[in-house]
C-alpha cells in the first residue's frame, strides 16, 4: 500500500497465486484485495525428448511418435508444454504423433512439464530431419539400355539410405522375375529379358513402410551381334 506506510516484502516458500490487502484501525478497516500476480517454481526435473521409431531421419510419409519424458515425475499430474517445428495447435499431452510426415516437419523439438505452479526445465532439443530423396533409381552397369544376346548386364535398384535397411520388390514385364534383392546380374542375356524394369523398396524393420516406385528403365537384348 502507498502513503505513509512503508511497503510491506513478503518471501515466499512456493509457486502459487497471491494477493493482498492492507487494514487499519480496531476494530480492523480492510482494503479491497489487490489483483492477483502468479508465482511460478521451476523444478529440477529435465525432460528428455525421444522419438519412437528411434531415427533422427527418416523419409517422407513415415510415421514417427514424439514422446516427452520427465525422470522422476512419475504419478504426476503433468500438462506439457512444446517447442517444435511445425504445430499449429500445440499438444498438452506428452506424446504425439507425426504422421506422413512430410519435410516441414524438420525441425528441433523440445518440452517443459508443468503442474499447478511449478514448471520443469525446458529439455535438449531433438532435431528431426525429414528427407523426400527416398525413390529409388533403376540403373544399368554397364549403362547400356540395349545389348547383345549373350552379353553380361547388372540391373540395380538405389535407394538413398543405405542398402541395409531395405527389402526390394521388382516389376517388369519381362518372361524373367526379377529376384526380391537391390540388384539382378543378368548372364548370357536373351531377348526374353527384354522389357521395362522398376523398383520399390520396404523398410526391413517395419514392413508396411515403402518408397514409391521408380521410374521404368527399358533394357532391349538384341539377337543381331
Amino acid at each position: 500500500m502507498r502513503g505513509n506506510e512503508a511497503n510491506r516484502v513478503i518471501s515466499v516458500p512456493q509457486g502459487g497465486l497471491y494477493h493482498c490487502r492492507g487494514g487499519r484501525g480496531d476494530p480492523v478497516y480492510y482494503t479491497e484485495d489487490s489483483s492477483d500476480v502468479t508465482v511460478t517454481e521451476t523444478l529440477p526435473n529435465k525432460p528428455t525428448v525421444t522419438l519412437q521409431p528411434s531415427w533422427t531421419q527418416i523419409y517422407s510419409g513415415e510415421t514417427v511418435t514424439v514422446r516427452c519424458e520427465i525422470q522422476g515425475g512419475e504419478g504426476a499430474q503433468w500438462t506439457y508444454e512444446w517447442r517444435a517445428a511445425k504445430l499449429n495447435t500445440p499438444p498438452t499431452s506428452n506424446e504425439y504423433r507425426i504422421i506422413r510426415a512430410t519435410e516441414s516437419d524438420s525441425g528441433g523439438y523440445s518440452c517443459r512439464g508443468r503442474r499447478d505452479y511449478f514448471f520443469s526445465e525446458w529439455s535438449d532439443i531433438i532435431t528431426l530431419t525429414v528427407s523426400s530423396s527416398n525413390r529409388p533409381v533403376v540403373t544399368l552397369y554397364p549403362n547400356w539400355s540395349e545389348i547383345y544376346r549373350g552379353e553380361t548386364i547388372t540391373v540395380r535398384c538405389e535407394i538413398h539410405g543405405g542398402d541395409t535397411e531395405w527389402d526390394y520388390e521388382w516389376e517388369t514385364n519381362s518372361r524373367i522375375k526379377a529376384p526380391n534383392q537391390n540388384e539382378y546380374r543378368i548372364r548370357s542375356a536373351s531377348s526374353s529379358n527384354s522389357g521395362n524394369y522398376r523398383c520399390k523398396g520396404r523398410m526391413k524393420s517395419s514392413q508396411y513402410k515403402t518408397t514409391e516406385w521408380s521410374d521404368s528403365v527399358t533394357l532391349t537384348v538384341s539377337d543381331s551381334k
